[in-house]
């Protein structure tokens, strides 16, 4: 990992479906609303009181804890010019220090007790854009990369609003989070960086059937 010091949790949350409302009198269900916790329990699973509303794109050992960088909400908050509540993301931890940049697929970190892992970037939805009125903050997710990213738990344990993050190990094939985020977003036929991303081990399932699936079709079209 390029320039890792120190890294800061600011917020550590949780929080459980509620009724979102949005637009024109509609609703929907989402767990984007967490609340902050002084601590809790991370299982191989997620965050013990922590759960979600869409099964099909959240949640599951793969995505067992989503990590926002603080860096990026003055950027928002500028840009949108509205200010931000703790975890608007609907992250579990807000860190600083932990840029998409500087954080490689694969790299390990221990917190507080827990070992965990990173294992893909985040895909932005619509819930981001409905939470606060905010349309069009995912689009603007997407073009930057600054998406935020999830992990898998290699060693469960308790962590706290103060723990501290240690880089245990960074990934010898140094594929950063932004840059899994550019080839995913914007690169769709760039297939040597696919093939690249494609050699990391940790890499999500899910993520390398989506990286498969766009080189089998290119590949067959040639």
């Amino acid at each position: 990992m390029k320039n890792f010091t120190k890294a800061t949790i600011h917020n550590l949350s949780i929080g459980t479906p509620k009724t979102l409302k949005y637009g024109n009198g509609k609703e929907m269900q989402s767990a984007i609303e967490k609340q902050a916790v002084g601590r809790v329990f991370l299982a191989k699973e997620g965050f013990h009181g922590d759960q979600v509303a869409d099964l099909k794109h959240h949640g599951g050992p793969e995505r067992a804890v989503c990590i926002y960088p603080a860096e990026h909400y003055p950027l928002w908050e500028q840009e949108f010019q509205k200010t931000l509540p703790p975890a608007t993301f609907g992250e579990n931890l807000t860190v600083s220090g932990m840029l998409e940049q500087d954080v490689y697929i694969g790299d390990i970190f221990r917190v507080g007790e827990a070992i965990i892992q990173v294992t893909q970037g985040r895909v932005p939805c619509q819930t981001i854009d409905r939470r606060l009125e905010m349309t069009p903050l995912m689009k603007r997710m997407v073009k930057t990369g600054f998406t935020g990213y999830l992990c898998r738990v290699i060693e469960e344990g308790e962590i706290r609003a103060d723990s501290d993050i240690e880089l245990v190990e960074s990934h010898p094939e140094q594929i950063s989070v932004l840059y899994t985020n550019e080839v995913n977003f914007h690169r769709a036929k760039d297939i040597e960086a696919m093939t690249k991303i494609l050699k990391v081990d940790a890499l999500a399932e899910e993520w390398r059937k989506h990286f498969e699936k766009r080189l089998e079709k290119l590949t067959a079209s040639r």
